[in-house]
């Protein structure tokens, strides 16, 4: 049996009375040759069954991967399942479409200890997308001889990071909550530690928070609240480990269990504040004459049915940070891309009603 042997770049090259630079080149720098040359090379290569110079050869030669990793501390769907993140991962491939760069995802299921996916990771760099800092997959990261950025948390010296004022933001919707009169706030938090817990987060946990976006924004109600006299120690807020819509349900359905006073909830995210609506419309209380709601990111579905949040650019955040990666700075000069937020004052918020009127109508 005859088995045609595959062309290689030498037989190519002699076929089309061309160096080996020349065909190397109509793959690698298309800049150097003419339309017309380019095409001859590359039909020929068709017609002979030449595949091309190998990645693996090539990137051994140049040191380079041509690809950037993006470090998830969540399972791989994650991604394309959560809305925020929807938007970040677009932003970063439009930065990598940009410099001709390819992306690899990484996830960090934080329950897991194994970090073999980031050693084995051909990229020539890192973006790390919101970890806590005490995640072994970051310091696998740091471990390798390649420049990363960080988006949101933590915050690590000598490193990019592209993020938003989270304190001042919050802040901004906690100032706008106790302007139209609320008090009794209740919080529904995203996880704060590596540690899974679905209930009620302490005092102690919130200060000992590794995941450090949610640790500012609760640091920072509490300096609102207590600036009018509320003690953040009576506030209650509940945390849930998974971030979806049915979490924010469960969440809320244990809030107003334990806390059937509160006249407001406030989530550190749409994603739960969109499951606190629909618990709390599941138990015949309206929104927001019996009960005010807000969320925090801005997402499409978020503004679909009015929901009073805090809008921040995720897909900025995105091309911020791949930029910052591909684009190499001043060795020992960190950079850092602050972002601004934008207070979404929509139908999900009001002054409340006194229990009387609450329970009873008007």
């Amino acid at each position: 049996m005859n088995v045609r042997r595959p062309a290689t770049l030498a037989s190519l090259a002699a076929e089309l009375g061309v160096s080996r630079t020349t065909v190397s080149n109509a793959y690698n720098r298309p800049d150097q040759l003419s339309p017309e040359l380019r095409k001859r090379v590359l039909d020929t290569a068709r017609r002979l069954g030449y595949p091309g110079p190998d990645p693996v050869a090539r990137s051994l030669r140049t040191r380079k991967a041509g690809a950037v990793g993006l470090l998830l501390t969540e399972n791989l769907s994650y991604a394309f399942r959560d809305p925020a993140a929807v938007g970040f991962l677009e932003g970063l491939a439009l930065a990598c479409e940009d410099a001709g760069s390819g992306l690899l995802l990484i996830p960090a299921n934080p329950e897991r200890e194994d970090v073999a996916s980031v050693h084995r990771a051909g990229v020539d760099g890192f973006v790390v997308y919101s970890v806590p800092d005490d995640d072994p997959h970051l310091a696998a990261v740091l471990e390798r001889p390649v420049p990363a950025v960080v988006c949101d948390q933590p915050s690590i010296e000598n490193l990019d990071r592209v993020g938003i004022d989270d304190s001042r933001a919050i802040k901004t919707m906690a100032e706008h909550l106790i302007g139209l009169g609320h008090r009794k706030i209740g919080v529904l938090c995203m996880r704060l530690a590596r540690a899974r817990n679905d209930g009620p987060a302490s005092v102690q946990r919130q200060e000992n928070a590794s995941f450090h976006v949610q640790k500012k924004r609760l640091t920072a109600l509490a300096e609102a609240f207590e600036a009018i006299g509320i003690d953040w120690e009576q506030v209650p807020v509940v945390e849930r480990f998974d971030h979806t819509i049915a979490s924010g349900e469960s969440a809320a359905g244990q809030l107003l269990e334990s806390n059937p006073e509160i006249t407001a909830i406030m989530c550190t995210s749409d994603i739960l504040a969109l499951g606190a609506l629909n618990e709390t419309r599941n138990r015949g209380r309206r929104v927001p004459e019996d009960l005010s709601i807000t969320g925090f990111d801005g997402i499409t579905e978020a503004e679909r049915v009015g929901l009073t949040t805090v809008r921040q650019p995720m897909l900025e955040k995105g091309r911020a940070a791949g930029r910052l990666l591909l684009d190499a700075g001043e060795p020992g000069r960190p950079r850092e891309v602050r972002l601004d937020t934008q207070l979404v004052t929509g139908s999900t918020a009001a002054s409340p009603r006194s229990v009387e009127e609450r329970w009873f109508g008007p």
